[in-house]
């Protein structure tokens, strides 16, 4: 009979496990969490110092049952569960679930399941951490207390199911701040300026940069861009200065959890939630032909870019064989984490970097294949030699003008030889012919109008990148963030973008003006800055919610009274039920507004409405309807099927003066008329109504 038992969270974990320990060892899993604040109640006794009632999870119990009779019969009782604080959390509650005693139960961490890591971890087997437990638990309980005292408050608002969390809210706050910059941008109006040059050695594209005097210039308009175009036709171009150079680019740093979501979005169209859900898997153990089950990636929650020395020479060896000595590092590079980064442990790699992405293809799905793909290109591109690059710049003058032209030919691959993923480190070959200082013969000249663009709405690459930046959640976070605003209906995904709601903005707008802080992005940030202090045991976690909660019962109190005790009543309509014939009324759903019948449950019916924008098509002279896309997004069409009007912004029923398309409103706060053709550029404020 086993002497020892291991206790990990998943099933693919303890088979993973079970390779490495003998049979004094057995491995179990407890299927993740076991304790938890319960559902139906807060939880937490906010009149008592925020004491929080845990109780087991409901259908725990056979688990729990087997665990305890299992911890009963062992010496010892080894929790295996993963090295964060949630991993240190669970293993406290399964301390208290199995009435394990300390001298019996023995925490172990490991950043990779390999048999070194996992011997190891043995050997260093310590108490639970309960700092780690204890900032996990302010999270918990501040979470909590944040979400179950709102929540009811925008039931009563809004509809029933709707939730506000903390740093989601955060995270909401941040995509609808981005639609309405986007809706207040003011396009402006600029020109370029091409020459293309002729020397012995060939011709070149060279780019107007300034002027001779102060080297600045800026061309706004076409009869400006047409003064310099004839000024510039009567001029010599000169080459006054050509600059032969060698610039490198360093390599890659290995992933931690936000730049592998980053990437996998990017490069693979991994949405975060299914990138955690492959990594997970591949940390935890992937069954591979001869082998069985090995665990073939470090642990997936990580903001430390450090590598092991075993791991960082392995790597060196492997790149050394396989591509010379040229390619290997000299310097091994240092990489500096954003914050309080955990530097317990590694960043995400390969455990084994002879297993080779082809060499596993056959024992991979698709998609664990790709990810596993990408953490290796990674990872190995870290350990090598920069790239290399000739340059050459050149310096023209054309009068009173100056022109610019630069080139750059790979002349050495480096770690772009595995990793050359992406825009930021493809091969930036731009040739340039030889030349040298002296005239240069104009071939053309290419003035070319444009206009100044709104910033790009969030994909999940970029709103876990800004998330990260601004210090907003920790990489376990990210992706239940992003999850969760989606399952809420408060943001939907188009293709790769997060466009928010109609119901998502009356949250947020809700959260505004009621709950300024908790939707302040540097509040937010300071809390986890306070979370991160408990775990380095500066802080005592219960004084987070000592110094936040007074002010947030006040605002509670306010907007109730705000709010009020009033259900809001269902908006009749004069539409009539097909199937019973009672008048129709406006329900607000997922996704915004809808028709259905009062007699739910009795009669079902319902169907989508169209809101009037109150104005005239102005392609066919229909009414312009408020429709909304399968996903939720917003936008405006004609009442007449045949009619091609779509619009995201409502029409104002005029053409523009310019170009004939139809004019729109845009702006939220400088509202303006403009041109729905973004080529066109046209715009005027509109005018602010005066009362008397």
């Amino acid at each position: 009979m086993a002497k020892n038992l291991v206790i990990v969270e998943s099933p693919a974990k303890a088979k993973t496990l079970k390779k490495f320990l003998g049979a004094n060892y057995k491995v179990e899993a407890s299927v993740g969490h076991v304790r938890d604040l319960p559902k139906s109640e807060l939880g937490v006794n906010t009149e008592n110092d925020f004491e929080p009632k845990y109780i087991t999870i409901r259908g725990m119990g056979e688990v729990l049952a087997k665990l305890r009779k299992e911890a009963k019969t062992a010496d010892k009782v080894y929790l295996a569960t993963d090295p964060d604080r949630e991993g240190e959390a669970i293993s406290w509650h399964l301390t208290h679930a199995l009435r394990l005693e300390d001298k019996k139960a023995h925490r172990i961490t490991f950043n990779e399941i390999t048999k070194n890591a996992v011997k190891n971890s043995l050997k260093q087997a310590r108490a639970i951490d309960m700092q780690l437990v204890d900032a996990q638990q302010a999270r918990r309980v501040l979470d909590r207390v944040v979400g179950y005292k709102i929540g009811p408050l925008l039931w009563k608002k809004v509809k029933k199911g709707l939730s506000a969390g903390r740093v989601q809210s955060a995270g909401l706050k941040i995509i609808r701040d981005r639609e309405e910059e986007i809706e207040n941008f003011i396009q402006e109006e600029y020109w370029t300026m091409d020459a293309v040059l002729s020397v012995k050695g060939g011709e070149f594209t060279a780019r107007l940069a300034g002027t001779e005097d102060d080297g600045k210039i800026s061309l706004t308009n076409a009869d400006e861009t047409a003064e310099v175009v004839k000024y510039l036709k009567k001029q010599k171009f000169i080459i006054r200065e050509v600059k032969k150079g060698t610039r490198t680019k360093k390599a890659v740093a290995p992933f931690i959890t936000s730049t592998l979501q980053q990437e996998a979005s990017k490069l693979l169209g991994f949405a975060t939630s299914k990138t955690m859900t492959l990594a997970q898997r591949l940390y935890e153990g992937v069954d591979i032909a001869g082998e069985g089950t090995v665990g073939l990636i470090t642990y997936i929650r990580t903001d430390s870019y450090r590598i092991s020395d075993e791991a960082y020479n392995e790597a060196g060896a492997y790149v050394k064989e396989r591509f010379g000595e040229k390619y290997l590092a000299t310097e091994r590079p240092e990489h500096k984490s954003k914050g309080r980064s955990q530097d317990a442990h590694e960043a995400i790699r390969p455990s084994y970097t002879e297993k080779t992405p082809d060499s596993l293809k056959d024992s991979l799905s698709k998609d664990q294949y790709k990810l596993y793909k990408l953490i290796w290109e990674r990872f190995v591109a870290s350990r090598m030699s920069p790239a290399v690059y000739d340059t050459l710049s050149v310096r023209i003058t054309a009068g009173k003008y100056v022109f610019r032209a630069a080139g750059s030919v790979l002349k050495f691959d480096g770690y772009l030889s595995v990793y050359n993923r992406n825009e930021e480190t493809k091969d930036e070959d731009v040739m340039m012919p030889e030349m040298s200082e002296g005239a240069a013969t104009l071939k053309e000249l290419t003035p070319e109008r444009h206009f100044t663009q709104p910033p790009a709405r969030f994909n999940e690459a970029m709103l876990v990148r800004t998330l990260e930046e601004l210090g907003i959640g920790r990489p376990s976070t990210y992706s239940a963030i992003i999850t969760t605003l989606l399952a809420r209906g408060y943001v939907v995904r188009d293709g790769k973008t997060l466009f928010s709601t109609e119901l998502g903005a009356i949250v947020n707008e809700i959260m505004e003006n009621n709950f300024a802080d908790i939707i302040d992005i540097d509040f937010t940030a300071k809390m986890e800055s306070d979370l991160d202090k408990v775990e380095e045991g500066e802080v005592e976690w219960k004084d987070i919610l000592r110094n936040f909660y007074p002010a947030f019962a006040e605002e509670i109190k306010e907007a109730e009274e705000k709010i009020g005790e009033i259900e809001i009543e269902d908006e009749k309509t004069d539409i009539l039920c097909e199937n019973c014939g009672r008048n129709m009324v406006i329900k607000y759903g997922r996704y915004g507004k809808f028709l259905a019948c009062p007699g739910f449950p009795e009669c079902r019916n319902a169907k989508t409405l169209f809101e009037e924008a109150g104005v005239n098509c102005p392609l066919c002279g229909g009414k312009v309807l408020i429709k909304k896309t399968k996903k939720g997004r917003k936008y405006y069409g004609c009442d007449n099927t045949d009619c091609a009007l779509i619009s995201w912004n409502v029409p104002t029923g005029s053409k523009c003066p310019e170009c004939c398309a139809f004019l729109i409103e845009k702006g939220s706060k400088a509202r303006r008329i403009a041109c729905s053709d973004t080529k066109c550029g046209y715009s005027e404020p509109i005018a602010e109504e005066s009362g008397d």
